[in-house]
């Protein structure tokens, strides 16, 4: 398998709790808490290290907080290199009301990067020993120069690489600005943000998602659709894979487990269309498990089956 990196600009320890009920100004007694890690490219790694693969975390990391998420990292079996910085790593918070079963999720800012942080993570990079894909997800500190985003994606191109992404807003534009791109992963409602077009039919999905690649500005869009499942958009096809009907737990974990997969099927030399299936297999199978829990490889492996099989018979979308 080739070499594979996630990169994380804004980790997180992510901690989960659950009270009998929330309301205001009282002392709100929780349950032990649990402690997790977090971030779009972490998470991709983690989902990858559960489907066989492996692939190398790597993310920035600061104070108490970054040294107990680098730890469960380690405990979990997953590489990861940490750029020591000085704010701390950010801690987010899911609780879980009992009584009504609903989950909120307090999400803080990211740890700020100063500018010479920011030229340690790039020179990390470039130093990397091997680096095949480079898996860039999730949002972006503040502070972060207008120029990075061009700066990183040109040091993976300079490194002969393929660059994936899955972010959203300034990140997307000034990645797909830069071009050169191998894929991207926008849900329909970023793909519309991008586009400025409200995207009501198919037809218009795949208009927008090819103009994107017939531009230069990526090989390949992976357009997912939840339920519905994924449209996948190259120079060569337009290919929509419907999801398998699963039992729906959480939704949490989803999007990260189909591009780890995605990009593990990549790296064992499958092409793009196989590739997009097992991600939308393993996307389906992380809405099986509970809470934020990723994907399992025996629920992705049954689903791709049955994905392979539905795509052998000619089964219609």
């Amino acid at each position: 398998m080739t070499s594979i990196v996630t990169l994380t600009l804004s980790p997180a320890l992510d901690s989960a709790t659950s009270i009998a009920r929330l309301c205001p100004d009282a002392k709100l007694r929780c349950s032990e808490p649990r402690y997790a890690p977090g971030g779009g490219g972490i998470n991709v790694a983690r989902a990858i290290h559960q489907l066989g693969g492996s692939a190398l975390a790597l993310f920035p990391a600061g104070g108490p907080t970054g040294l107990h998420l680098a730890d469960l990292l380690a405990a979990e079996g997953i590489p990861c290199q940490t750029l020591p910085i000085d704010a701390w790593t950010r801690e987010c918070l899911n609780v879980v009301e009992q009584a009504s079963a609903q989950q909120y999720r307090f999400v803080l800012p990211g740890a700020r990067l100063s500018e010479a942080e920011q030229a340690q993570l790039l020179a990390a990079l470039d130093d990397l020993p091997e680096l095949d894909y480079l898996v860039v997800s999730g949002s972006l500190p503040a502070g972060i120069a207008a120029d990075f985003i061009p700066r990183l994606l040109q040091t993976v191109a300079q490194r002969g690489a393929r660059s994936i992404l899955d972010s959203s807003g300034d990140v997307l534009r000034q990645a797909l600005d830069f071009g050169g791109l191998y894929l991207i992963k926008p849900n329909l409602n970023e793909l519309r943000a991008l586009s400025g077009e409200d995207i009501d039919d198919s037809d218009q999905l795949i208009g927008v998602a090819r103009g994107l690649v017939e531009a230069g500005k990526c090989a390949a869009v992976l357009v997912s659709l939840g339920p519905q499942g994924a449209l996948l958009a190259t120079r060569e096809l337009s290919e929509r894979i419907i999801a398998p009907t699963v039992r729906k737990l959480s939704t949490v974990g989803a999007g990260d487990s189909l591009v780890g997969a995605v990009t593990l099927k990549l790296a064992l030399g499958a092409g793009l269309s196989e590739a997009a299936r097992y991600g939308v297999a393993a996307g389906s199978a992380a809405i099986m498990t509970a809470g934020s829990e990723l994907c399992r490889r025996a629920d992705t492996d049954r689903l791709f089956a049955w994905l392979q099989a539905r795509e052998a018979a000619g089964a219609p979308d």
